[in-house]
């Protein structure tokens, strides 16, 4: 079979029983990077040396159907540099192909960086959607949020402290600077931080630079439906037409579920 096996995302001491059994006797062990895999078996002390087989984004197309004809004669552990594999990691591919071949597919549950950032973030937990890592180029980011703009869920990304800063001033554009979130780095490790505030705050506070692996958490919108931009828009339209500015944000408020104050700023900023 086709074991996926959740590995520690930072503390070598979240590795569970089960993790470490099935290192102790794997055979076979495809691995996003093996000096990773080979470093996690020296730390928890594993002196099972199993064949090591590479499997990462550039070749699992074509290392799945190796993969699955292996795991038909004996079974195949299969490992991310942190967390669980198939999440933005390798591993869906082969999934689907060993789904496709008949070959049965099972999973080792355990440490996860998107669960771990939701749960201590201090936004609602009942409903989410994991985004994954934010686009890179700057078009595409913002594309991304303006569509993401009007979602209710509170929303998971993956993002670089390189560019931390620059997603969450262009978050706080698409979604409206006083939208909460919560930025979490080095989750599980030493020196574990958890950032919460608005987009507008954050931005600020990670503006000389942060270190470290981040996992962004943001609350959904309370917006019925109307994105944040458009709502501005609207805003604008009614000062327009002779209404009072705060008055305007106070009629968009009412209809859309933005906040008045955030509309009264971002109209007041388009307005200079």
């Amino acid at each position: 079979m086709i074991i996926l096996a959740a590995t520690p995302i930072g503390n070598l001491g979240d590795a569970t029983r089960r993790l470490v059994e099935a290192l102790e006797n794997a055979t076979v062990v495809a691995a996003e990077d093996t000096r990773t895999t080979q470093r996690l078996l020296a730390g928890l002390g594993i002196e099972n040396r199993p064949r090591l087989i590479a499997l990462h984004d550039h070749n699992e197309k074509q290392r799945a159907g190796e993969l699955v004809a292996l795991a038909r004669e004996e079974d195949v552990l299969v490992l991310s540099d942190a967390g669980m594999p198939t999440i933005s990691d390798p591993g869906y591919g082969l999934v689907a192909a060993a789904v496709e071949a008949g070959v049965t597919v099972t999973a080792l549950p355990g440490p996860s960086a998107v669960l771990t950032a939701l749960a201590i973030a201090g936004l609602p937990t009942d409903r989410f959607t994991f985004e994954g890592f934010v686009p890179r180029k700057e078009g595409e980011r913002a594309q991304a949020f303006a569509a993401l703009a009007a979602e209710r869920r509170t929303m998971v990304f993956f993002e670089s402290p390189q560019r931390i800063a620059a997603t969450l001033d262009d978050l706080a554009t698409a979604f409206g600077a006083d939208r909460r979130a919560a930025v979490c780095r080095e989750l599980t490790k030493l020196h574990e931080e958890v950032l919460r505030g608005t987009l507008a705050e954050l931005a600020d506070r990670v503006r000389a630079g942060v270190r470290g692996e981040i996992v962004l958490v943001v609350a959904g919108s309370s917006a019925r439906g109307i994105p944040f931009p458009d709502a501005v828009t609207h805003v604008l339209e009614l000062v327009r037409d002779g209404a009072r500015l705060k008055a305007a944000a106070a009629e968009v408020s009412a209809e859309t579920g933005h906040s008045s104050r955030e509309l009264y700023q971002a109209a007041l900023a388009v307005r200079g």
